[in-house]
C-alpha cells in the first residue's frame, strides 16, 4: 500500500486505537501516531521505523512484523499473545511530534495515567525522553529505568524508534528493548 502526501495528510489529527491485550504485561508508548500509522490502524507503520525490526532482534517477536499496510493477523498475535500493548502519549495523528503542544503532551500523560492504574501492566516503556520530558514534568530524566509512580509497574524511557532519530542506532534500539522485555518476563535470555 502506498499514500501520496496528500492521501497521508487526511489522515491528520484521526487517532489510533490502543493495543491492550489482557493480560497486559508490557506497554510501548509511543509519542503520538504518525500519518502513516493513522491511514493504516497500525502503530509504528511508516516503513524506515525501527520499532518491530528492533523488536525482533531483541527476541521479542518470532519474525518480523511488518505492519506498513496494517497488521497482518498473525503479527498482531505475535503481540498480544506475548501481552505486549502499545499506546501513545497524545492520541492525535501529525507528521512530526514536534507539531504536539505542551498542553497535549501533559494531558496525554493524565490520561496514560489513567490506563496505566486501570491495566496495570508490569513495564511501561516510553518511546522518547524528549517527550517524557515535557509530558511528565521530568526535565532532567534520561533514558533507562525510572521511578514509578505506580505501584507494581516497572517504568522505562527509551529512544524514540522513529527513522528521523539519528542519535540511537538500531543495536541501540535492540538492547535497550531487550532489557525492557526481560524486565516484563517476556525474554529470558540474551540474543546475539
Amino acid at each position: 500500500m502506498g499514500f501520496s502526501r496528500a492521501d497521508l495528510e487526511s489522515f491528520r489529527d484521526r487517532t489510533v486505537p490502543d493495543l491492550l491485550p489482557d493480560p497486559l504485561r508490557l506497554l510501548f508508548v509511543g509519542i503520538n501516531p504518525g500519518l502513516w500509522t493513522a491511514a493504516t490502524g497500525a502503530h509504528f507503520a511508516r516503513p524506515g521505523n525501527r520499532f518491530y525490526p528492533a523488536l525482533h532482534r531483541a527476541g521479542i517477536t518470532e519474525t518480523l512484523v511488518d505492519a506498513a499496510d496494517g497488521y497482518d493477523p498473525a503479527d498482531l498475535a505475535q503481540l498480544t499473545e506475548r501481552g505486549i500493548g502499545i499506546s501513545n502519549v497524545c492520541p492525535r495523528a501529525t507528521a512530526r511530534a514536534d507539531e504536539l503542544t505542551r498542553d497535549e503532551l501533559h494531558e496525554g500523560a493524565e490520561r496514560l495515567d489513567r490506563l496505566i492504574r486501570e491495566r496495570r501492566p508490569a513495564v511501561v516503556a516510553v518511546l522518547g525522553i524528549t517527550a517524557y520530558r515535557s509530558a511528565f514534568d521530568r526535565p532532567k530524566a534520561t533514558t533507562g529505568r525510572q521511578e514509578s509512580p505506580w505501584p507494581g509497574t516497572e517504568l522505562f524511557v527509551a529512544p524514540n524508534p522513529s527513522g528521523l532519530n539519528a542519535h540511537s542506532s538500531l543495536d541501540d534500539l535492540v538492547r535497550t528493548y531487550r532489557e525492557i522485555a526481560r524486565a516484563a518476563g517476556i525474554v529470558s535470555t540474551p540474543r546475539g
